[in-house]
């Protein structure tokens, strides 16, 4: 699954370049004009890592910043300030409120792809893998392994990062365009139609588990919910 990065800035321009070259670089790009958007692309795509502006309507990004560093679901993504604040009081008090770096602009693309680098390559070297325990069903993420009890299950990339999605959210509804935007970025070319397909394969890989992979008229996709689903 391609690392995903939530641009949060308000000037449309910068936000487009920043996007650009981060698609170039490889990178899948969620976008946010301000804090309020930005909250909401957080709790429902959990990016990988934050380019952060500071000057933002609303709430600054210091605010946005404090938000993410106290929550225990996202004090772990890696923050980038990116901002025309440069005395070195605001870089101290960036640092100090959680950013795990601070870019004054103008900036260099390339510093700018070489740091984001750089933090997402320190975030694995962690030992990060999760192990999602959903009633017969044991997902290792970084190994791309399935299990339905000691047997392995043949699954492709996709199949697989998107039964991982649903399953470590049981009950939770996605809909095909969150499950595009998670699995493969916000600007991927996958259409409705390929998820659905993938939905009624994994249905069929799944066997006598593939009815607990629900279809919601009119919304998107669930995995029903179990008591005994863990993730680890």
């Amino acid at each position: 699954m391609n690392k995903q990065i939530l641009v949060v800035e308000d000037e449309e321009s910068l936000r487009y370049l920043l996007k650009v070259n981060l698609m170039a670089a490889g990178f899948s790009v969620l976008e946010a004009g301000d804090t309020f958007q930005a909250l909401q692309k957080i709790q429902q795509y959990h990016p990988d890592l934050i380019l952060l502006d500071w000057m933002l309507p609303n709430e600054d990004g210091l605010t946005l910043l404090r938000k993410i560093h106290l929550c225990p679901q996202t004090s772990a993504i890696p923050v980038i300030m990116l901002t025309a604040k440069s005395t070195d009081d605001d870089i101290v008090l960036g640092l100090e409120m959680g950013a795990r770096d601070y870019i004054t602009k103008p900036f260099s693309n390339k510093i700018l792809i070489a740091r984001i680098k750089v933090l997402l390559r320190e975030q694995a070297d962690e030992p990060q893998e999760k192990i999602i325990h959903y009633r017969e069903l044991t997902l290792f993420t970084e190994q791309y392994r399935v299990l339905i009890g000691k047997e392995e299950l043949p699954l492709t990339q996709s199949e697989f990062d998107i039964l991982a999605l649903l399953c470590m959210r049981p009950g939770h509804v996605y809909t095909r365009n969150q499950i595009i935007a998670r699995t493969k970025g916000e600007y991927h070319p996958v259409t409705d139609r390929s998820i659905d397909s993938q939905i009624a394969n994994l249905r069929r890989k799944l066997g006598p588990l593939g009815p607990c992979l629900e279809t919601i008229r009119s919304i998107g996709y669930r995995m029903r919910l179990e008591e005994n689903t863990s993730i680890k």
